[in-house]
């Protein structure tokens, strides 16, 4: 139904004098907009290098497209206010990664679950780890006030216990607390397993000592409507991204890589930033500007390459920041691999051609995944692997398809069928997981150094 013919309808009953109401969707229909209530975090929205991401986002602009209407997002702070809003019905619905708790389902309304999590005690790598809950030994607990993760602790641990010391945080949000942890600032926090497992990449000194919790799930939440309609089409909604499997698409597109990365390879990752990266990152930038990718994306693959050392040299003779073997860099024009500019743009446009091998039809992200498959193993063995993706049943255009075929190129029952033969195929999927991780990494470095410097503009804006 259109905007258009429910406007009518509603007018129409009016005219005639009918006293029904319109439910609370043909309302949100009827304004065009479905205003949603979420979180800024990385398991359910965020500012990507492309705009607006995260799980929540895209599944809110597939439920908003579906009802004909324009999904428009706030973000209110803290998490109390958030609820608070939600209650009073200032915001149709809240996308925000919420627990359904028995507190919550007294005043809310909840669709069906889309993801399941548990909580997961968070503590300082090298620390004490406690075995249990109730043996923090002399450490300060501190969650997120309002959240499930409060409740729990309230039910488990109560209040005034000496050996438990813990308090409800309003001033901070789960991230910003997990930063205190890392720091060696605060001894304990409380994390959903997801969260803790997209956070991890970025807080190296951070572990998880324990569950918490059983399983719980994680699902949309409504006011106490008069009717359950919006409800009810958020419930179909879902059971439908589930049977399709658009949903288990996406939790892979935002969760099938991540926790690749060690605490020794984050450490140094950390490392090379402050020591290695401001040398070549004009070259990462130049070669952004002549091929049109994202310079970090660039760098996330000379990182992952040669942790960015112009003089690595692998075992087979590939050479350089960009690992280019010598037919390749004859190919591309570049005389020594060892300059690191020459590598790096010679990379870069090596990357490109492969990308333009990729038949138009596959869309983003999976086409720059694949592609930088075909980068570390070859675009014939990238190939190969879609071919058996397509013979098992499966979708020769999706990466998340391809990744579980390509380690069978090792095995002769299938490269023997195949026209490129014999290849080491877990290595593009490790190779692509770990340069997708490296690239959030930079992402966010990136983004944060840009807030330090507005902060520090203002302060002498101010005169402070």
């Amino acid at each position: 139904m259109t905007k258009r013919i429910i406007l009518f309808s509603l007018a129409a009953a009016l005219l005639l004098g009918g006293c029904e109401q319109p439910s609370v969707l043909e309302r949100v229909q009827a304004s065009g907009e479905l205003l949603v209530a979420t979180r800024w975090s990385p398991a359910s929205y965020f500012q990507g290098p492309q705009g607006p991401a995260g799980l929540e986002y895209d599944l809110i602009t597939r439920f908003a497209d579906e009802l004909g209407v324009a999904a428009r997002f706030v973000h209110p702070q803290p998490l109390r206010q958030l609820l608070a809003e939600l209650r009073r019905g200032r915001v149709h619905m809240a996308a925000a990664g919420l627990t359904v708790t028995p507190e919550r389902e007294q005043t809310l309304r909840f669709s069906r679950a889309y993801q399941t999590v548990t909580q997961q005690l968070v503590y300082r790598r090298g620390n004490y780890r406690p075995k249990e809950l109730s043996d923090l030994g002399d450490g300060m607990l501190e969650v997120v006030a309002d959240s499930s993760h409060a409740e729990n602790i309230a039910r488990q641990l109560g209040t005034g216990r000496p050996r438990a010391q813990w308090r409800a945080a309003p001033e901070y949000t789960s991230e910003e607390l997990l930063a205190r942890v890392n720091d060696g600032v605060l001894a304990y926090t409380v994390m959903d397993s997801n969260e803790l497992a997209l956070n991890h990449r970025y807080y190296a000194h951070v572990e998880p000592a324990l569950d918490i919790s059983a399983p719980e799930d994680l699902a949309w939440a409504f006011p106490d409507w008069p009717d359950d309609s919006l409800v009810e089409a958020a419930d179909a909604f879902l059971q439908r991204m589930a049977d399709d499997g658009t949903l288990q698409r996406l939790l892979e597109h935002y969760y099938g890589y991540v926790g690749r990365l060690q605490f020794v390879d984050k450490r140094e990752f950390q490392r090379h930033l402050v020591e290695r990266l401001p040398v070549y990152q004009p070259h990462f930038e130049e070669a952004s500007a002549l091929v049109d990718l994202d310079w970090r994306l660039l760098a996330a693959v000379g990182y992952q390459e040669s942790h960015w050392d112009p003089q690595a040299v692998s075992p087979t003779g590939v050479r350089g920041i960009m690992m280019l073997t010598t037919d390749t860099a004859t190919r591309i024009g570049i005389g020594d691999r060892a300059d690191p500019r020459a590598s790096i743009l010679g990379g870069a446009r090596y990357l490109r051609q492969i990308e333009a091998k990729i038949p138009d039809r596959i869309p983003e992200p999976d086409r720059l995944w694949l592609a930088l498959a075909g980068y570390n193993i070859g675009f014939g063995h990238l190939e190969d692997a879609r071919v058996l993706t397509q013979r098992q049943g499966g979708d020769p255009d999706r990466w998340a398809e391809v990744k579980k075929r390509l380690p069978l190129l090792s095995k002769k029952c299938y490269y023997s069928t195949l026209k490129h033969g014999y290849a080491r195929g877990r290595e593009p999927v490790s190779y692509v997981e770990n340069v997708r991780n490296y690239f959030d990494l930079l992402v966010w470095h990136t983004n944060n150094a840009r807030r330090q410097a507005q902060i520090g503009a203002r302060g002498q804006a101010s005169g402070g």
